[in-house]
This record gives C-alpha cells, structure tokens and sequence, in this order.
C-alpha cells in the first residue's frame, strides 16, 4: 500500500512539473513570479517619449510598429505620450526618421467632418499594454480596438458596441511624427481588399523622399469606399451590422506586390489570440536569454523593461523575399538581399538611429546575449557600403542620414569582428572601414552634413592632431564641437588600428595608433580638462567645464573629458597620475549625486541652466562610461560603489514620468541600465584582441546569460553573488569555474565558452 502511496506521489508531483516548468525569474525569497515578458512595463518613461520611443503591437526589430498616437507633431514628444488623453489614429511605422499608416476606426454621423474632426478621449484605467498588444476603449464611438502584429504585417480587432456606421479612417496624407506623409492613394482590390502607397517627405536628417506600399485586408466586406478631396484621405465602410472587424495590415518599403507577399507570408489566417501569444512567446524567448534571480519584484520588472528596450526602435526595412529600399544612388533602386539554399533571405535589411555610444551599450550586451542579431546589423551596414560606398553610423529608409558625429559603426564592426561574431570577408570590411577614416569619409561629415564634407574638421584632425572649435570655413551640419571631435575620431582610430593588426597590416596599425594619441591635444594642464582649441592653436578663452556644447557634443567639458576609453591611463598621466585623476572623477560624482547623475528627466531638459552643469550625465551617451574609468584606474571598488549610485538613482522605478532621463536612443540606455545590472562593461567597447569585460557590481543574486549555440561553444555563463545586498556592493573575493582569480576582468572566452563566476560580496572597501 505505501509503495502504491510512494508511487502515485511521485506521479503526481512528474504532471505537476511537466504542467509548471521551472521559472525563468525567482525573487529574493524563491517565490514563483511571471515569465519575464510578463514583468515588462511598456509605459516607462513615456511621459517623455520620443516617436519611436514607446511600442506595444511590435515584434522584435519588427518593419511593423503599430500603437496609438496621442500627439502626432514633430519627432520629439509624439507618438504615444502619457499624459495625453486623446487617440488621433493608430500608426504602423514608428522609426527613426519614419512614420506612416495611420488608421483610426470610426463612426460617423451623417452631419459630422469625421476628415477633420474623428479624435478620442481614452482612458488609462481600461487600457492594457503588453509586448506585442495592447487594448484601448474609444470613448467617442464606444468602441474597442486591440492591435497586434507579426514582423511586417499589422493586426487589429475593432468591438462595435453601438449600432450605427461602421467606418475606418484612412489617413494617407497628414504630419505623422518626423515628416509628412503625402501622395497617398488607395485602390480597391476586391471586396474585402484595398492597397496604396504614401510618402514620407524628406526631413533635415533624411534628405530623400520614402514610400511606403500597404495592403489592408478585412474580414468582412468593405461595402464602400469614400475620398475626402480636401484631406485626399478615405473612409472605408463596413456592413453596419457587423460588430466586429478584423483587419490586416501589410506594408513594404519596396511595393504594393511585396507587401501583399508579406501579408501573405506571415499572417495567412484571422485568428487575432494566435498572433497575440505568439508575439508574446517570441519576446519571451528573447528576454529570457538572461535568467535572473535575487532582487526586489521592483528590480526584476525594471531589469525585464530594460531588457525589452533594448531591442526597440531598430527596425527591418526588407520584404521576406529579400527585397529592400536602395536610396543611396541618384535614382531609387530596389534591391536583393542574397537567398540561401532554401530561398530565404540570408539577412535582414535595418533603419537605425546612430550607433553614437554603442560601445558601452549594444556591443556588449547584444554580442553576449543576441549575436544572431548583431551579425545581421553588421551585414545590413556593409550592405549599405556596398550600395552607396560608405558604411553609414545611423541609416534610414535605405539612406544615410550622418547622424550624430564620427565613424561610430567601426568599433560596432570591430567589436563583432573580435568576438568571433563575424569571420567572412574581414579584410573586405577594413577596407571599407579605413575609407571612412580618410578624407572624403563619413569622419569628415558633421551631423546631418549631406552635400559638403567639411563639418566633421577631418582635415585639420589629420594635419594638425585635433578638430577646431569652432571650424573657421563655418556652419554645414550639427555637432560641429571641436574637442568632442577629436576624443571621438582618436578613440574610433584605435579601434580601426586593432583590426589592422589583425590583419597584420602593420603600416596602418602605426598610423592609427598615432592618430588615437591626438585626444591629448586638447587636454589642458592648466585647466585640467579637456578643453577646445581654435584653428591657430589658441585655447577657447571662455572656457567653463561645466557650460553646454560649448564644443562638446550633447555635453560639457567635465562630462567629456574622460572620453578616452582607449587609452584612460594616458590621460591620468597627463592629470598628475592616477591618485590625481581619480580624486577628480571622484569628487565629480559627489556633485552629480545631487541631481541623480543626469541632466534632468528628459532630454529637453539638457540646456536647463542647473541641469546642463551636472558634471556625470548619465541621460546622454557622452559620460555613460565613467563609472568604470575608476576601474582603468585601478579602483575597482570605487567602479562597484558609484555604478550601484547610478543603478539606484538614475535606472530603478517604474513610472511613466521617468525611467532613462534624457536620450534613450533606440535601446541604448536599456542596454546600459542591464549590463551595469548584471555588472559586465566593456570600456573599450570589446574591441581589444581578447575582448576584455571589466566586473563590476551585479544586482541580483544569480544571472545566467544563455548562449547562443550557433555562435558559442557554452551553453550558458552565470554570474553568482554571495551575500549581497544593498550595502554589499564591493567585491571581497571572485572565483571564476571554481578558480581563485584576482583580477576584476575576463576576456570574451571565459565567458562564451560557458562557466560560472562567483563574487563574494562585502562592505569593506578597497584600502
């Protein structure tokens, strides 16, 4: 009878494991708690967000990015803004520099101007956002609209709950965040289906017209179809006693023909709840490479948030044929992505904002965490430089915008490169690597410098070591602050010189080593920062560390002088040494804690004139890295203590009103906000040989980053802290595969090739 008993037990408890996997995230005390998409909170920070800021109906890096726009004006502080109580459509492309397909459904009275008059109210007590949905009631029209999506195709699910006129608004031709959308037509294919094509206008940083290509399906018939000739826009109405209507929504930068593949491809069926969980399992299994246990619940769902931004605001912009937008030449071309054996496209084809700040960011965590996606970034960047001859830093619709400043993308490709990432056509990359470092490349464009070549100072930078401030020839694009110029070219040459010594070629090595040396041309000894200089070698005579973009970029002197992630300990000597240095950056942090290490809550806020003179911002990329310059400097424990600072005071909370304090960057502060979580960083951007992670001081209790097995011989890396605890943050011994290590670094090896670290923690500073 026991064994009976003892038998149907164990039974028992094999269903109930079976039915309830272990769980991917645990608390501090073991208590069971959602799967890690369910711990995302989509509403962070958008109090403050910029167009492609916020997403709900979006799939990884999806063409599609579908949500409601509450404010549809300009490119900063529209989209989905919080505090804004009132829908004017929902939109399919949210990304850097493009917009477009806003539909809102409706119903019309027959007295009304539903053109110009179909915004409403919505509240946030109904609402439900999740990764890849999100729910809202349409108080005007009593209707309820949920949306989802697969990568390129849009899908919605309207509840009529009145009776009366069943319509959808087509708005073709309006402002839609960064531009206008124009020239929009729409055809009827057949009863249940129409397609048509927009422009999106040029903007200061994308100089060319883009076209978007669209099919709309329904589930139901479309009864009529009616244009408003002074909006050119359309209504399309549906049978008035059907009370729910499903729509799909395809698009394509390419055509109507492969927009309709696309729509055909991915979404073949009308079962809206399938795409819903399928878009939630497939953010759940890209969130849950990193398992995390430990912590406060607060901790777990801003980490998973984190995480989840990380991978927004990058969008693919190829058909699933392979097609894509080639607006690098003088006229429009489609392009074709190679095929593999089985007729797919080998990659995908990307929109991005700059890769400005990446080397702290993405490098890391997407070269640890996702190298699938990273090696089709680095194909999509030299699929541009195979279009156009140049590998852009931020491209959009299939163009280059010169975002920001520099050759930003070559410590991105270099870093990939080290990793073992990338290992085809490496001497065919340094080529077109190199060319972006000489005169006639990007270096030599500023910001958004489309005709002229002279804005970036390249060649004052290669004549004379630094880049004037300000340039004497004058004005041709954005961020033409000298001394930001020359740290950034400096640093980006260093990373150049580590690929050609790969290649052994030796000649370039020792001119780009020398050219990395040249950030020590606008330190100033008597001053002690980094200061700018003019064309005549003068020093800039108003100089004061603390005023902004006064020939810094997006910062101030203070917040920029330690941008030297090549070569920190040659600025420490030029400090006085290390002690010098370190008592600087030291005493720097003390006064940014007062403000919680940034410059404000939100990027606008930058210039204020108490916010702009914080001397540690870690709302913008320029000084995300400082933390970790104590460790250069050989005070690690000094890199433990104020990266746990800026974790609580910058990167904890939940709340629309704030989350990443200034320029979040299509993912780069969430990147951040998690490596400094689970306490890895790479200061030099992992392009070293070896690819150095210097350690700092993780969060949780257990991290384990799961491996990639296409790209890593480990299954899984995991990092354990023993004892910690808010006041627990320095690291009192380490033990790396149960092997006594003394060294606060590891190298790219330790950890793809699988393990486990071990930090005891302490109270007890470094002496």
């Amino acid at each position: 009878m026991k064994k009976q008993l003892a038998f149907s037990f164990l039974l028992i408890l094999i269903i109930f494991s079976a039915c309830n996997p272990k769980p991917s995230v645990k608390d501090s005390s073991d208590n069971v708690v959602k799967k890690p998409v369910d711990l995302v909170y989509p509403l962070l920070d958008t109090e403050n967000s910029r167009w492609f800021f916020f997403s709900s109906a979006c799939r990884p890096f999806g063409m599609v990015n579908l949500s409601p726009d509450t404010q549809i004006g300009g490119a900063w502080g529209s989209g989905y803004r919080y505090k804004t109580d009132t829908i004017k459509g929902f939109s399919h492309v949210h990304a850097w520099q493009l917009s477009g397909l806003s539909l809102m459904p409706v119903m019309p009275e027959s007295a009304s101007n539903i053109y110009a008059d179909f915004y409403s109210k919505f509240s946030h007590q109904t609402e439900k956002v999740s990764p890849g949905y999100q729910y809202v009631d349409l108080d005007r029209y009593n209707l309820e609209v949920e949306i989802t999506s697969t990568k390129r195709v849009g899908f919605h699910r309207y509840k009529y709950n009145d009776a009366g006129t069943r319509a959808l608004l087509v708005n073709l031709n309006t402002i839609l965040g960064p531009c206008h959308n124009v020239d929009g037509v729409l055809n009827r294919k057949d009863k249940h289906t129409v397609t048509g094509e927009l422009t999106n206008t040029p903007t200061r940083r994308r100089p060319k017209a883009t076209k978007l290509y669209f099919q709309i399906a329904a589930n139901c018939e479309i009864h009529n179809i009616e244009k408003d000739p002074k909006t050119g826009n359309y209504l399309l109405f549906f049978d008035p006693k059907v009370d729910q209507v499903l729509l799909k929504v395809g698009i394509s930068y390419t055509s109507v023909k492969n927009a309709e593949k696309n729509m055909l491809t991915e979404l073949s069926h009308w079962d809206f709840d399938k795409v819903v969980n399928e878009s939630r399992d497939e953010w759940d299994s890209y969130l849950s490479r990193i398992e995390i246990e430990g912590g406060t619940p607060v901790q777990q769902r801003r980490f998973y948030t984190d995480l989840w931004h990380a991978l927004q605001g990058r969008r693919i912009i190829s058909d699933v044929n392979g097609s894509y937008p080639d607006y690098t030449g003088k006229e429009f071309r489609i392009g074709q992505i190679p095929l593999a054996e089985n007729g797919k496209p080998l990659f995908n084809h990307y929109n991005s904002d700059a890769f400005w700040g990446a080397q702290w960011t993405l490098n890391t965590l997407w070269g640890l965490a996702y190298p699938e996606i990273y090696k089709e970034f680095v194909q999509s960047l030299m699929l541009y430089y195979q279009d156009g001859g140049m590998v852009p830093r931020g491209p959009s619709g299939g163009n280059y915008t010169y975002v920001m400043t520099g050759a930003t993308s070559t410590p991105f490709i270099v870093s990939a490169i080290q990793k073992g990432i990338i290992q085809e056509n490496i001497p065919e990359i340094y080529e077109a690597l190199k060319k972006n470092h000489m005169a006639g490349g990007i270096m030599s464009k500023a910001g958004y410098e489309h005709d002229t070549q002279l804005g970036g100072g390249l060649d004052y930078y290669i004549k004379n070591g630094y880049v004037p401030y300000p340039i004497p020839e004058g004005k041709f694009g954005y961020h033409q602050d000298g001394a930001s110029l020359t740290m950034e070219y400096a640093y980006q040459d260093w990373t150049l010189a580590q690929l050609a010594k790969k290649l052994n070629h030796q000649d370039d090595y020792n001119y780009f080593m020398e050219r990395s040396l040249n950030f020590a041309n606008v330190y100033d000894s008597e001053s002690t920062w980094i200061r700018p200089k003019d064309a005549a070698g003068n020093w800039l005579s108003d100089f004061d560390p603390y005023n902004y973009e006064n020939g810094f970029n997006e910062s101030n002197g203070a917040q920029s002088t330690w941008f030297v992630p090549h070569n920190l300990r040659h600025l420490a000597e030029l400090m006085g040494g290390k002690e010098q240095a370190i008592k600087k950056l030291n005493q720097q942090f003390k006064d940014a804690e007062y403000l919680g290490f940034t410059s404000g809550k939100a990027h606008d806020r930058e210039q204020h004139p108490e916010y702009r003179r914080v001397p540690i911002n870690y709302g913008n990329q320029p000084s995300i890295q400082t933390a970790f310059v104590f460790h250069q400097l050989d005070r690690a424990d000094l890199t433990h203590f104020w990266s746990r600072q800026v974790v609580d005071k910058a990167f904890s909370g939940l709340s629309p009103s704030s989350g990443y304090n200034g320029d979040e960057d299509q993912g780069l502060m969430g990147s951040l906000a998690v490596l400094l979580k689970v306490g890895l960083f790479q200061m030099n951007g992992g392009t070293d040989k070896d690819a150095e992670y210097q350690i700092g001081s993780p969060v949780f209790d257990r991290v384990s980053i799961h491996l990639n097995k296409d790209f890593y011989k480990g299954k899984q890396f995991v990092i354990e802290t023993i004892n910690n605890s808010p006041e627990n943050v320095y690291i009192d011994k380490m033990t790396l595969n149960n092997q006594d290590i003394d060294k606060h670094t590891l190298l790219h090896k330790h950890i793809v090739n699988g393990g486990e670290l071990k930090l005891y923690m302490s109270q007890d500073q470094m002496k």
